[in-house]
């Protein structure tokens, strides 16, 4: 089997310049494509740049847009992962990352996950996605698609791998924070985001592909460090931090076979059970049924029964 060539495009996008984003994305694809590069990966919201706000309207594009139409052109004999910022029917914006192959746009994922913590607020200018689906691909393999703080969710790896993606993808532009030298890499972010990935590629035994981007958004800050992760858990490749670049690595799509065979954990899953636990979960959490961790003699929405009084209100426990 021949090996799969990813590109990663570690890129720092210009904010708010839809065009000549546009124009470097064609320039980069051309290169990879040039370089034998099988699948390019962007970051997030690469077309665009991250600290939109009210930009947001301005830089959207509806999956027809002539222009993500010509970008995908460009994906002739190849796959491409871009983000970018999408305008629906109904005129909602959604963070948005798309697979182009062959010159179409065979898939768009819609980020879920929303964080409105820390300096982050996704939530005032966006529509969260409600839809996660792995996607066959020209690649040979599934593809499953994420964005940025959907992997901070546990659920989206393991439903991706459980939908049949045996590549996952995420895009991001994820800032640095957490700087201090306790860390391994010098920076909290970049040992988070490690320790995770390597974590998801052994539990859903499946490649793990990372792309964040580098620059800075006005005074925000970005670190790069884009990676591809084996279904053993072992980096293939460690993009450096905070430097701009078109990295390939090669990997052998044979680990995948190797890896599940030995190691069936997703053969063992139970979705069924899980689903039951949901359901069981959602119901109490609702208040349509009645709370299976709570003790007897527990007011609604608690956990803790009151505990008994003497006749002048004391308690006696």
């Amino acid at each position: 089997m021949q090996p799969l060539r990813i590109a990663l495009a570690q890129i720092a996008p210009r904010l708010g310049e839809l065009e000549a984003n546009l124009a470097r994305h064609r320039e980069l694809l051309a290169e990879a494509r040039a370089g034998g590069a099988d699948l390019v990966v962007f970051p997030e919201l690469g077309l665009t740049g991250y600290l939109l706000q009210d930009l947001a309207a301005e830089v959207a594009m509806r999956i027809d847009d002539p222009r993500l139409t010509r970008l995908a052109a460009g994906t002739a004999g190849c796959s491409a992962v871009v983000g970018f910022v999408e305008e629906s029917a109904d005129h909602r914006l959604f963070i948005a990352a798309a697979l182009l192959e062959d010159g179409e746009v065979r898939h768009v994922h819609r980020k879920v996950f929303l964080p409105t913590y820390g300096l982050f607020d996704e939530r005032r200018f966006f529509a969260a996605g409600t839809v996660l689906r792995a996607v066959p691909s020209r690649l040979g393999v599934g593809i499953g698609l994420a964005v940025c703080e959907d992997f901070w969710h546990l659920a989206v790896p393991q439903l991706l791998a459980l939908d049949g993606a045996q590549i996952l993808v995420n895009i991001s532009s994820s800032p640095g924070r957490d700087v201090a030298a306790v860390n391994e890499v010098g920076l909290g972010t970049a040992t988070s985001w490690r320790t995770m990935m390597r974590t998801y590629a052994q539990l859903t035994t499946s490649f793990v592909v990372f792309c964040n981007r580098v620059g800075v958004d006005e005074s925000v800050t970005f670190w790069g460090g884009s990676e591809v992760i084996a279904p053993t858990g072992e980096a293939r490749f460690s993009a450096p931090l905070h430097d701009e670049g078109l990295y390939t690595v090669d990997v052998d799509l044979a680990e995948l076979r190797r890896e599940r065979i030995a190691l069936p954990l997703l053969r063992d899953e139970r979705p069924e059970m899980v689903l039951r636990q949901l359901e069981r979960i959602v119901l109490e959490r609702a208040g349509l049924a009645p709370d299976s961790t709570a003790e007897p003699g527990a007011g609604p929405g608690l956990d803790v029964a009151p505990e008994p009084a003497d006749a002048r209100g004391r308690r006696t426990a």
